[in-house]
């Protein structure tokens, strides 16, 4: 099985000391990873919760509309049912595409000046 990760090295890497990690902790560009992080997934987050709210109070409150047909046997409660995965899936994407593109190169760029490569 191939892997990404280089096998172990024989001598033990030194690891940065608590006053390391405190400082990288409040530097500005841990800051901006964080700011980058929150920024896209606590909008995303309490987006998504509001949406499956909605979809359980209608069920709860609005069962004609919910039991409205809309073709063959699949009425609004089974569409929005369905809808709830495919909005699962998409932001599962596109956070991916999100940490790829923003994160990620700011996470690597603090891991390699912590690991002694900067």
């Amino acid at each position: 099985m191939a892997t990404e990760t280089p096998p172990p090295s024989k001598t033990q890497a030194q690891l940065p000391s608590t006053e390391e990690f405190v400082a990288v902790q409040e530097s500005a560009e841990f800051g901006e990873l964080r700011r980058a992080h929150r920024g896209f997934a606590f909008p995303l987050t309490v987006a998504f919760i509001a949406w499956y709210l909605l979809y359980v109070l209608l069920s709860n409150y609005a069962g004609e509309f919910m039991g409205t047909k809309l073709f063959g046997n699949i009425n609004v409660a089974f569409a929005l049912g369905i809808a709830q995965f495919g909005t699962t899936f998409l932001i599962a994407w596109w956070y991916s595409r999100h940490a790829a593109a923003k994160l990620d190169p700011k996470a690597d760029a603090i891991k390699s000046r912590m690991e002694g490569g900067a």
